[in-house]
């Protein structure tokens, strides 16, 4: 175990309190700062382009090589035929307006959205360089005023001036972005190689541009300066080592930490931290620590899962030395070894989402960012919540916190690879049960609360302490974590009218009449149950909250009302 036990400074002056939970201001990025020179340097950039503008227009204008202008104007024209003209259509659309605009949001989203990110200063970055390129460029065409060349241009004239070439400047600052986050990020022959790929559009949009007869090779010259520039001046602010919004020091959380220690108020009992390593790294446990000095828990310890104890023996433990409050920090299988370990023991539980589903955390209401999750539960208050147990053929008896099941939903957990969930996140889920849909049928027999036997088909089994999944769909509508009850669920859709229908169920978030209390029929039935028993004519593939178990044929399910006490924000069940 890893024990992080700062000491308590000795000056107890007052410190302002911070702001919010997780935040200080030693974690202070100087945001503000690079700004303010963002706005400095391109103030500068703006009237170092438009005096090139008002030379070339001006006293140079008679001078080589901008003599020459015209006559490669001309050259442009004479050599023009249909191929050349469709491929410099093409080039110069790399460089249109909607393109760059599009393009730019689909890779600021994809680094936002796609695990293992979000890396929000390579969005940052490619986001403020577009943006201020295009800000110098309108302020460019109101102070330098250019007519464009004397030849048939292929393109509508825009009602800008010719230099500088908007185009090429766009297409500098979008795809020599991407390359500069391509090497950055991409080692080796492969990553220079489309390193390169992408630093040649912004010059093949300047030499389509030439071609179309929009204009002057020094518009397009002035384009490619703009376009560099501003991805020095954002760069510089945002990527760099030194960046003008500097990293915190590395002794931040520590000051932190200290500062937070200094502000009067109860000292709590201790906590125990149980991490996921391959999924929280070393920032997100700083913020962790900070959060939990920020709230008095002075004595707090760390202690890692391993690949042959998930959490359950690091909660065990923890509960034998006395801690008060357990904040399990991983995914869905993290939080269910902790719980399984906890529960009935009556000690507090902080859910801290950080792996791919998250989905207990979901559908109890926290923010899926760990700081801020575990910041919100600890001014929230404890709350009883329930837990099922689950075992079988094959599985020992064990608690599960959100879902378990049998068939299509366990094939998708067993085919979706670490390395998928790791760069996809939970979409990866989705592929996987694409491969996953013909699989066959299953027949099974259900007995609930010990009423007669049910027999049924189906593609999908699922037994629920909560509803709702990914993008707030709700699989299994009105399932709760706190209403003593599990959900069962058996998904049986037969050919593309039946899965539009079960889609159709899902999306009205209700459950359809008449099928909980077991009428037959549809492509989905709901029931509610104290204990299940479920045999299965043949073995099937089973999970427990998210992780896949042995294949077997029997799966016996009970719930364990209130057996977890779990710190939730106030309002949120």
């Amino acid at each position: 175990m890893e024990t992080t036990t700062p000491a308590r400074a000795a000056d107890p002056s007052g410190v302002p309190a911070p702001p919010r939970l997780g935040h200080s201001p030693a974690l202070s990025s100087g945001a503000g700062r690079a700004v303010a020179r963002i706005a400095a340097f391109a103030v500068c950039q703006a009237a170092m382009i438009a005096g090139l503008g008002l030379l070339i227009t001006g006293p140079a204008r008679n001078l080589w090589p901008l003599s020459a202008e015209d006559a490669l104007n001309d050259a442009f024209e004479r050599v023009r035929n249909d191929a050349l003209t469709t491929a410099s259509a093409i080039a110069s659309g790399a460089g249109d307006t909607h393109t760059v605009v599009g393009v730019t949001i689909l890779c600021c989203l994809a680094l936002l959205v796609v695990p293992p990110l979000p890396r929000w200063r390579a969005a940052l970055f490619l986001a403020l360089a577009v943006w201020l390129q295009s800000l110098v460029f309108l302020l460019i065409t109101e102070a330098v005023d250019r007519t464009r060349p004397d030849v048939e241009r292929l393109d509508a004239s825009p009602p800008t001036s010719s230099y500088t070439s908007g185009h090429t400047g766009a297409a500098t600052a979008l795809y020599a972005g991407l390359a500069v986050l391509v090497l950055s990020r991409v080692r080796g022959r492969w990553g220079r190689v489309v390193a390169v790929l992408l630093l040649l559009i912004p010059l093949l949009v300047g030499l389509a541009r030439l071609y179309r007869g929009m204009h002057h090779p020094s518009d397009v010259v002035g384009g490619l300066l703009n376009g560099a520039l501003s991805l020095f001046v954002v760069g510089r602010a945002v990527l760099a080592d030194d960046a003008w919004a500097a990293r915190p020091p590395a002794d931040a959380v520590e000051i932190a930490v200290a500062a937070a220690e200094r502000r009067p108020g109860p000292s709590r009992e201790a906590a125990v931290v149980i991490v996921n390593p391959t999924v929280t790294d070393t920032a997100t446990r700083d913020r962790l620590r900070l959060v939990l000095a920020q709230r008095g828990y002075a004595d707090v310890t760390f202690a890692e899962t391993t690949e042959r104890d998930t959490g359950g023996g690091q909660a065990a433990d923890a509960v034998r030395g006395g801690a008060g409050l357990i904040v399990a920090c991983g995914g869905d299988g993290t939080i269910r070894a902790v719980a399984d370990a906890l529960a009935g023991t009556g000690v507090t539980l902080a859910v801290v989402p950080c792996g791919t589903g998250n989905l207990l955390a979901r559908n109890l209401g926290l923010p899926l960012d760990p700081a801020d999750a575990l910041a919100a539960a600890l001014t929230g208050e404890p709350r009883a919540l329930d837990l099922g147990t689950i075992s079988g053929d094959g599985i020992a008896r064990t608690h599960f916190t959100a879902m378990s099941g049998a068939g299509l939903d366990a094939a998708v957990m067993g085919s979706t690879s670490d390395r998928a969930k790791s760069a996809l996140g939970w979409p990866a889920y989705v592929l996987a049960g694409l491969g996953e849909l013909r699989g066959p049928r299953m027949r099974l027999a259900v007995t609930l609360d010990g009423a007669p036997a049910l027999h049924r088909t189906a593609r999908m089994v699922l037994i629920a302490n909560i509803g709702t999944v990914q993008g707030g769909t709700a699989l299994v509508p009105g399932a709760r974590p706190d209403d003593g009850l599990l959900d069962l669920a058996l998904f049986d859709p037969r050919g593309a009218g039946g899965w539009l229908r079960a889609a159709g169920v899902l999306l009205r978030g209700s459950r359809p009449t008449g099928t909980a209390g077991g009428a037959h029929g549809g492509p989905v039935e709901f029931f509610t149950f104290r204990r299940a028993e479920l045999t299965f004519t043949r073995p099937q593939p089973r999970e427990v909250d998210g992780d896949p178990v042995a294949s077997g044929r029997r799966i016996i399910a009970e719930v364990r009302p209130g057996a977890l006490t779990v710190l939730l924000p106030a309002g949120e069940k």
